[in-house]
């Protein structure tokens, strides 16, 4: 499928493979074909985090792509981890898929509601921890052992709800982490609600990752800003324009932002394959 050049000579698929639902609300199985299914179809640009999976889907995403590793893009993201919690809840998980699945045939809820029980289940199972250099090298050397390679491409600060106040002391650990080959680039991934906190470093990073949809609030001036630049967009489905089907939401986003690329959470062969085929 059709590349795109974010960093330097990092070339990624313009469609990127969403892993937050991987060993969560996705089972081992059913993650497993999807992402050897998406590799067949061009997909090479993988986006995890320490906290995806409770903690188990990059150990899991590495042993699947370590044979094919010097073609594949490996984002990861430090900030927020897995508790303890997560590990109790692990055996449970299953159980937990079933009375999702039946709650989804039988029952509509409003999306506030949805996203307010996303976010208490996420608090109970994650915790945030400190951004400071030594906090990012642990999470960084964890995600590399897990994910079985001495490298990320992209290594991101996950989602910070607040100002970064030792900005500096991130960016010039990103840098020697880039000098002594651990990434080859450094970003921030963070919600467009949270843009004015962290609005006068943006510049500083190498990339940036946020969610984007044509539609939401302020679309026409992200392309005004971003169109030229290089990002990586989660949640492109979400919100928006909802006169537009997913088809055309993911065209525009790539014709508006021509040099980004659209992470898309798909775990069903025909999904993965209509999103391919827009960009073949």
């Amino acid at each position: 499928m059709k590349k795109v050049k974010l960093y330097k000579d990092i070339e990624s698929s313009v469609i990127g493979f969403g892993c937050a639902p991987i060993l969560g609300a996705v089972d081992a199985q059913k993650a497993k074909e999807a992402i050897n299914f998406a590799m067949e179809m061009g997909v090479n640009h993988f986006d995890l985090a320490r906290s995806y999976g409770y903690g188990e889907a990059e150990n899991f995403v590495g042993k699947l792509l370590i044979s094919n590793r010097k073609n594949i893009v490996i984002s990861s993201k430090f900030g927020i981890k897995a508790n303890f919690k997560a590990k109790l809840f692990r055996p449970l998980k299953p159980i937990a898929r079933n009375v999702i699945d039946i709650k989804k045939k039988y029952l509509v809820k409003a999306n506030e509601e949805k996203v307010s029980k996303k976010n208490i289940i996420s608090n109970t199972f994650h915790n945030r921890i400190e951004l400071n250099p030594k906090e990012m090298i642990l999470s960084l050397e964890e995600s590399l052992k897990s994910l079985k390679t001495d490298y990320l491409d992209y290594f991101f600060i996950h989602e910070p709800l607040e100002k970064i106040l030792n900005i500096d002391e991130l960016l010039e650990t990103g840098m020697n982490l880039k000098k002594v080959g651990k990434i080859r680039a450094f970003g921030i991934a963070f919600m467009q609600s949270e843009n004015e906190i962290h609005r006068e470093y943006l510049d500083e990073f190498d990339i940036l990752q946020y969610n984007n949809s044509p539609g939401i609030t302020g679309y026409n001036d992200l392309v005004k800003n971003r169109g030229g630049a290089s990002n990586i967009f989660f949640s492109p489905i979400n919100g928006g324009d909802y006169k537009l089907t997913a088809e055309e939401k993911l065209l525009k986003l790539h014709l508006d932002f021509p040099k980004s690329v659209i992470l898309c959470s798909m775990f069903n062969k025909k999904h993965i394959q209509n999103n391919v085929s827009i960009f073949k």
